[in-house]
Formats: C-alpha cells, sequence, structure tokens
C-alpha cells in the first residue's frame, strides 16, 4: 500500500506542515507514506506524472484557498489516469459547507483537524471498512498527536519558510475570519515544542513562521518562546501574529531585546471604525492600539505588519482612507491592504441583505460590490493594494514616495497616483523597479511639479541603496553630486527590513 501526501503551496518558500503532521501520525503506515510538495505555478500536468510515478494507492491532498481551483483540475487528471487510486481531500477549503468549488470526484473529504483522523481513513481504506464519504471530526486531544518538525528536511531548512505552532484556535469572533470558528485556544506541551525547536536550531534552522492566531495571548508562553531566541546568536528570524491590544510590560521589555531583522510582527488591524469593527463581532481598544503600535515604532527593532481590510460591511472608501491615515501617522511599518472574502463557514454572510453584500464565488471568493462601494471601486482599490505593496511596503521607495503626499491624506494622494500609474501601464504586475522609479519620477514632476533637481536626490538615495545597481538613465545627469552609501541586499526572509 503507497499513501502520498501533496498539496500545492503558494510559492516554492513555504512549506506545508499539516502534510508533516498527517506523516508524524500515520503509525505502521509511515514506511508506507511520502510527503510531495508542490507550488501553484508548477504544471498541473507534470505534477500528476510526478505523483502517478510512485504508484499510489491513496492521495491525501491539502485544500486552501490558495490552490482550490487547481486541485480541481489536479483531481480531474488524477482519475482520468487512475481511478482506481482512492483521493483523499483536507484542510480548510473543505472543512466548511457550501463548496463551491466542485469536488464530487475526490472519494473522501476529511473536515476538521485530521492529524490522527487521516491515518484511521487509511487505516478503514485498506481494511475496505470506509463507508462515510464526509468525515467531519471533533477537535483532537493535542497530547495525543505527533509533532512535525523532525519532517523538514535539510533542504526545507536551507531554502524554506518552517512553519510552527505552540496553540491553535482562537478566543475571538472575527465573522471574517474561519478561526472564529474554533471552539478554544488549545496548547501544545510546551516543554516538547521547545525540545523540537532546538532540534531545528541545532540542524541549522533560523526562520520560524509561527502559525498561532494569538501569539500574544498567554504570557507565559510568549515569554518562554521569546526567550528561546533571545538565548540564540543572531542572524535568525521569527514571525509571530499577535493582537494589538495586548503588550504587557514583560512582553515589552524581551521584544525591546531583539535585534534588527530577527523579528516580525503581524497585527490584524482590519478597520479602525469603532462602528464597522462592531458589525463584524470584532474587539478595538483603540487606546492600547495606538499606545501599543507607537512602542514598537519608537523603542524596538521589531517588523511591524499592520493589515487593513477593503470592503468590510458598511465602511466607504472615506473610512478607509482614514484608517490608512491614522495608521501611517502612527507608524512607518508595513501596511499589509486586503480585499474582504467570503469563506465558507464564517458568519460574515449575515450582512449580506442589509449592505448588499456580492461575493465572487471563484476562490478566493473576495467582495464584488456592496452598497457602499461600487464594482469600479473594489476594482480601483484592488490595483491600490497592489501599487501600495510595490511603492511602499517594498521599501524600495522610503524617502522619495513621502513626496506624493508631504503632511496632506495619504489616502488620497496615493489614491490619484495609483490611478495614474494604472492610465499608464494598463497593469499591475510585470513592472520592473527602474520602471516603477521611472513613473514616480514622472509624477512628481509631472503632475506634482516638482523640479526633477528636488526629486533626483531622494530617488537615488533610495534606488541605489543596494550594491550592484545600475542608476536609472534620467537619473544620470543628477547623479555626480549626490552621494549615496550603498549596502549589500539580502535575499532572505527579512528583505523588506533594509
Amino acid at each position: 500500500m503507497k499513501i502520498i501526501l501533496t498539496t500545492l503551496n503558494s510559492r516554492y518558500t513555504h512549506s506545508a506542515i499539516g502534510l508533516r503532521y498527517l506523516y508524524a501520525n500515520m503509525q505502521e503506515l509511515q514506511n508506507d507514506t511520502e510527503i510531495l510538495e508542490f507550488s501553484i505555478n508548477d504544471a498541473l500536468q507534470s505534477i500528476a506524472e510526478k505523483i502517478l510515478d510512485k504508484e499510489p494507492d491513496i492521495i491525501g491532498l491539502g485544500v486552501y484557498i490558495w490552490n482550490a481551483s487547481q486541485i480541481h483540475e489536479l483531481i480531474h487528471i488524477l482519475k482520468k489516469v487512475a481511478p482506481k487510486t482512492k483521493i483523499v481531500l483536507g484542510g480548510p477549503e473543505v472543512s466548511y459547507m457550501p463548496f463551491r468549488v466542485n469536488f464530487d470526484i475526490a472519494d473522501y473529504i476529511v473536515q476538521g483537524e485530521g492529524d490522527l483522523a487521516f491515518y484511521q481513513l487509511c487505516r478503514d481504506i485498506i481494511d475496505k471498512k470506509a463507508s462515510q464519504r464526509i468525515i467531519r471530526m471533533s477537535i483532537p486531544d493535542l497530547k495525543k498527536i505527533e509533532l512535525p518538525y523532525k519532517y523538514y528536511s535539510d533542504h526545507d531548512i536551507q531554502n524554506r519558510y518552517l512553519y510552527v505552532e505552540v496553540s491553535r484556535g482562537c478566543p475571538f469572533e472575527c465573522e471574517f475570519c474561519l478561526s472564529s470558528m474554533d471552539e478554544k485556544v488549545r496548547a501544545f506541551n510546551l516543554d516538547q515544542v521547545l525540545e523540537e525547536f532546538e532540534k531545528l536550531w541545532q540542524r541549522g534552522a533560523r526562520n520560524f513562521k509561527f502559525v498561532d492566531r494569538t501569539f500574544n495571548l498567554n504570557m507565559k508562553t510568549a515569554n518562554k518562546i521569546l526567550d528561546f531566541f533571545l538565548a540564540k546568536e543572531p542572524p535568525y528570524f521569527a514571525h509571530f501574529e499577535v493582537i494589538p491590544d495586548h503588550f504587557p510590560e514583560s512582553l515589552r521589555e524581551k521584544i525591546k531585546a531583539f535585534p534588527h531583522g530577527a523579528l516580525q510582527l503581524e497585527i490584524g488591524i482590519q478597520t479602525l471604525n469603532l462602528e464597522i469593527a462592531n458589525n463584524i463581532s470584532r474587539q478595538l481598544k483603540l487606546d492600547k492600539i495606538k499606545s501599543n503600535i507607537a512602542f514598537l515604532e519608537n523603542e524596538t527593532e521589531a517588523h511591524i505588519h499592520l493589515d487593513l481590510i477593503v470592503g468590510l460591511p458598511g465602511e466607504s472608501l472615506e473610512s478607509f482612507g482614514r484608517n490608512l491615515d491614522e495608521l501611517m501617522r502612527l507608524s512607518s511599518c508595513e501596511i499589509q491592504i486586503g480585499i474582504l472574502k467570503k469563506l465558507s463557514g464564517t458568519h460574515i454572510n449575515r450582512h449580506d441583505r442589509e449592505h448588499g453584500m456580492v461575493y465572487s464565488d471563484i476562490p478566493p471568493y473576495d467582495i464584488l460590490k456592496n452598497n457602499q462601494l461600487s464594482f469600479k471601486d473594489i476594482q480601483i482599490m484592488k490595483r491600490f493594494a497592489r501599487f501600495w505593496d510595490l511603492y511602499y511596503n517594498s521599501g524600495n521607495f522610503k524617502k522619495s514616495l513621502p513626496l506624493l503626499w508631504n503632511s496632506e491624506s495619504v489616502y488620497k494622494h496615493f489614491y490619484d497616483f495609483s490611478l495614474w500609474i494604472y492610465e499608464q501601464t494598463d497593469s499591475t504586475w510585470k513592472i520592473s523597479l527602474p520602471r516603477q522609479g521611472e513613473l514616480l519620477f514622472n509624477y512628481l514632476t509631472q503632475i506634482k511639479i516638482y523640479t526633477p533637481e528636488e526629486i533626483a536626490k531622494p530617488m537615488i538615495q533610495d534606488l541605489m541603496k543596494l550594491k550592484g545597481r545600475a542608476i536609472p538613465s534620467y537619473l544620470k545627469p543628477f547623479h555626480k553630486n549626490i552621494e549615496v552609501k550603498a549596502i549589500k541586499g539580502t535575499s532572505g526572509f527579512n528583505k523588506r527590513q533594509l
């Protein structure tokens, strides 16, 4: 009996912790089980070929929002070529109804945490006892689950993010998030987890991405994890999702001790509008949030990643713009702008009628329009988000980009800039860094009426800050008298922190 565990990651640098949990808990079937990982950029027929070369009897596929459409097509190919092979689906995208991608030809679907359930299903298939097609799992006891970390390969350690966790679940009920469906927060045995992290460290692991939804919920646990890293010699990189209103003094002191480039904190703000937050059952303690962002900005070397969402029920573009302006006033950190999605199983659908919420039924199920935002508005904001990532979040234009807005509304001026860029390019993709710089230079000189001499110095300092870059032709007349101390760039996981 040959069993293949596989999925399509969103990027090559990502790794699938879920597959490794399944593999770690395969008991006597482990010797007959193999992990194969691919990315959504790989050709599907080539993926099918590599899987079928192993002559599997059972294929377990992890299904997520980013790969659901590709998995649908992959199953079609696999079943056409090897119809007797049993296909088992698991993962968030098949754990809640309704399915908006057709998975009818899959043999079995495991809904919920399948760490232990997949082994039992394989056992039942082998023993010809499997009868139920959709298996809804109860929450497993984390103490009975074998940890997966030794199954990260040396190649993973050298080339990929290592996803890790010390807990599962989330105590909050934000209606757009699948984590709001969890019954409670559950913790793994922390000492055992830390032992596994130490083994990874000894093998050379230096990039740890924690998937815990609320890392700073339990202070004892958070402090012990931070102590683990603080006892190590840099360089290393640790990423945590944190709630924005819970940074007691013990946690603050430890965060302050991390060196530059070592710590990244992702904070889900989503909205600063209290009325909108109340609409989606999201708790906001604005005074604490602002105080904690100011602390992280001014007293630590942590790289901060804040999240905002476009399209929340009841929120206008003007309200979103005020959110962005306020975050920009509070911090110079990365701000990720996302478009609201309607995930099966979440309670965001209760707003559909009142707020006229219309979503795509094709992954990633993003909003198309509502009573506040037209389809055109949403399209413009999708481009806004993409250009914001290219220009602001990339860190490539730290000195020159603020000339767009000076002390005025960041949202308004970047909105106008994003409209203009799209008029010039008719695209949001494959715009090279030199082309990005040229567009910004032209906008500042032609639309904002700066003189080329005013723009040249900050742009040269931005574009030439990394060694090995060539001076763009439009800046060559100005570069002789401008001194730039170029530094060596990094291709690592913290490359945006330069």
